[in-house]
């Protein structure tokens, strides 16, 4: 009789995901029941200010997701506030951009303002007027603020407002000329606070009571409080003779003619008039090319875009403007992603907002289509050689996992492999893309992939072993200098662990390989060992992920 040594099971080289890793102390138990390593509190803090979260994942419900991240949030305060700061004006400001939403660094910046330290609340106070750009912002900040800092009262909550954030605010009054100001505070004097309440620049500047640097911005402060006419302030402030010239508007037929004589933002414009299919019309050649795309589910809905439509037309020629895209910037991932919130067809921005529908007009993803392809024209390759698995598995079928302004745009797997066809088309023949589940299977992915195939692809619906990308490749020989791999790091039934495969296919391939595991959900725990110098951990619904992908490999 054969008496089996249970010591010879114990291995640090290939641990099943089911146990730890001997020796490891900092791997964690995943929603899925597996190993994986836990990441610090600043990188699972990188992963909230960019991906949020709203929708939770498919483990993990909104509300849990939310108080966990929250505490990794507080944690960092305490840690190093400033530190904290730093990381959400990074995120917040970068171009192109590298979170889908600005609410989750404003609450931030909020949390830093009502639990930070000295230090904490200067670097803060520092850097409102770079996160908080506009008066919704402002506002959202705001109430973040008085839910964390205030104090309760018999009508509710009361902000407490001392001398450090009192000149925070007047910082936003001060940021830029006097007219790039006024132009802020046309587009918008009054917003709601995430809470619902209202929100008005005449009450922060009152509170603020900032001091002006010249006669052009006393003008203004006095404006927005009510003690200069409005004669006065458009003399001084170009872009208050415009607002003025818009507010006058009382008919779609004016609202056409200030637009296209004067100029006039389409945001100065009354809310009357902008609910007209016909001012719309007028407005498709003056907007911006960001707002062109970013109003085209409400140019549908009002009519303005219809079949076989002049508007229609004239919409698309912008869309399909070589120069234009590249001049305003317009990343790949922007266009696809303003492709599946068009066709959606329906949004709710935020719980307290109405629900919207409308009818997408065929031509208009079409002409996405084509912004996505002259997107690239500024996008050099790396050069590198790169194996990109996507994670196939039940848990990346999720269709409520990602949204955009209250819009589903599909599930993780449908949002991984978008990336992964903008990886092969930037590294053209460079890039070779694999499925994986509990085992390795074939991807249709290639770097002529039609972006509308994507949606109607279904992952296998397996377990999760994300130690098979390594392990293929060490078997398949492949040399690569990158692996990239897209996951929401819920891993569970290999026999080894991602890390020890990785270290497998290292020494019998390439020692150099460089890998990014790109999550798709907030969930505070990667494949990546945090201590591999080789590995980077970053968040996947990321504009700028080919780039970063492009300099870490290079």
């Amino acid at each position: 009789m054969v008496v089996r040594d249970p010591l010879a099971n114990v291995s640090t080289v290939a641990t099943p995901q089911g146990q730890p890793i001997p020796g490891r102390t900092d791997q964690v138990k995943n929603a899925a029941g597996g190993y994986v390593f836990d990441k610090d509190v600043w990188t699972r803090l990188e992963d909230f200010l960019i991906l949020g979260t709203t929708g939770g994942t498919y483990y993990v419900g909104e509300d849990k997701l939310t108080a966990e991240n929250a505490g990794v949030l507080f944690q960092a305060i305490s840690e190093d506030g400033p530190r904290v700061v730093q990381l959400l004006t990074d995120i917040s400001t970068a171009r192109p951009p590298r979170a889908p939403k600005q609410r989750p660094a404003l609450f931030a910046l909020a949390a830093c303002y009502a639990n930070g330290d000295a230090d904490t609340r200067q670097a803060a106070k520092a850097a409102l007027a770079k996160v908080a750009r506009t008066t919704d912002h402002l506002a959202q900040f705001f109430g973040y603020y008085k839910n964390l800092g205030g104090k309760p009262t018999a009508r509710g909550i009361s902000p407490t407002v001392g001398r450090s954030l009192r000149t925070a605010l007047g910082s936003w009054f001060l940021a830029g000329s006097a007219d790039d100001v006024a132009f802020r505070a046309c587009k918008a004097r009054q917003r709601k606070t995430p809470q619902g309440e209202a929100f008005d620049l005449r009450d922060v500047l009152r509170i603020a009571h900032p001091s002006a640097d010249d006669e052009q911005r006393r003008t203004l402060f006095g404006w927005i409080a009510g003690n200069v006419s409005d004669e006065q302030a458009r003399e001084a402030l170009p872009a208050v003779d415009r607002f003025l010239t818009a507010k006058a508007v009382t008919t779609p037929a004016e609202a056409v003619r200030v637009v296209t004589t004067a100029k006039v933002p389409w945001e100065f414009l009354p809310d009357s008039v902008l609910r007209d299919p016909s001012v719309w019309e007028a407005l498709i050649e003056t907007v911006g090319m960001t707002a062109l795309i970013r109003n085209l589910a409400r140019m549908t809905r009002l009519g303005t875009l219809k079949p076989m439509a002049e508007a229609t037309s004239r919409a698309v020629a912008r869309l399909t403007d070589r120069e234009a895209i590249l001049r305003a910037r317009i990343h790949p991932m922007d266009a696809w992603l303003a492709m599946r919130v068009y066709k959606a067809g329906v949004a709710q921005p935020n719980p307290r907002a109405d629900r919207q529908t409308w009818h997408p007009v065929p031509a208009i993803p079409d002409a996405l289509e084509e912004t996505y392809e002259l997107a690239f024209g500024t996008v050099e390759p790396s050069g590198k050689r790169l194996l990109v698995a996507v994670d196939s598995s039940g848990s990346m079928s999720w269709g409520g996992g990602v949204q955009v302004g209250g819009s589903p745009i599909g599930s993780p797997y449908e949002v991984g492999n978008a990336m992964a066809v903008m990886l092969a088309r930037i590294e053209k023949g460079n890039v070779h893309v694999i499925d994986v589940d509990t085992s390795v299977h074939a991807s249709k992915v290639t770097p002529r992939t039609n972006l509308r195939e994507i949606a109607s692809w279904r992952p296998s619906g397996g377990g999760t072993d994300l130690s098979l990308p390594f392990a293929w490749a060490r078997d398949q020989r492949m040399e690569v200098d990158g692996i990239v791999v897209f996951t929401d790091n819920e891993t569970w039934a290999g026999r080894s662990h991602p890390t020890q495969a990785l270290d497998a296919y290292r020494r019998s391939v390439n020692p150099d390989a460089r890998v990014v595991v790109a999550a798709m959900t907030a969930a505070g725990h990667s494949i990546g060992d945090p201590k591999d110098g080789g590995v980077l951990n970053v968040a996947g619904l990321d504009a700028s992920l080919p780039l970063i992908v492009n300099g870490f490999v290079r």
